[in-house]
């Protein structure tokens, strides 16, 4: 069966907008030092992580989740459907996502690319670049994995940068 991804994240509906209050929860693993090292992705992974990322809409989130069973925060939605589509491991907290990879112009973003939000120049959220200015992210307590349009008033005043793995 062939499926038209592109449809699905051009069909998919808007959702409503949530606060980001507790997106990012501290690896619970002890890791110290360094940033996992990102490997580069292909086009074609970049691709199934975005269609991962959408099929991933309506999972519960959970402050730490990083399972479709126990729910998700952003980093650990990121973390997830990177692992997942591409096996690549990814840093476990938003502070750390935003300094991982290579940071990309709008003009080359592409679906699979991670987008970076905050305020004053702080990052406090993550979500999946999911192709046509729309992006899936895991944005508060009492909240699902939801799908929303980058140019939102919310989150265009948010938008801090684009990264690559």
């Amino acid at each position: 069966m062939n499926v038209d991804r592109r449809g699905l994240v051009a069909g998919a509906g808007w959702l409503a907008l949530l606060n980001l209050a507790g997106c990012a929860a501290p690896a619970k693993d002890g890791r110290q030092g360094g940033l996992p090292r990102p490997s580069p992705m292909s086009d074609l992974q970049a691709g199934e992580a975005a269609f991962l990322a959408l099929g991933l809409v309506g999972t519960p989130y959970r402050y730490g989740g990083n399972t479709p069973e126990s729910g998700f925060d952003c980093s650990g939605l990121i973390g997830y459907v990177y692992r997942r589509s591409a096996g690549i491991a990814t840093p476990r907290t938003v502070a750390q996502i935003s300094r991982w990879g290579q940071s990309v112009s709008a003009s080359d973003v592409r679906a699979g690319d991670l987008v970076i939000f905050g305020g004053d120049g702080s990052p406090s959220h993550a979500a999946i670049h999911a192709g046509e200015s729309r992006f899936v992210h895991a944005p508060s307590t009492g909240g699902t994995v939801r799908l929303n349009e980058i140019h939102e008033r919310y989150w265009k005043q948010r938008l801090l940068d684009y990264r690559r793995a």
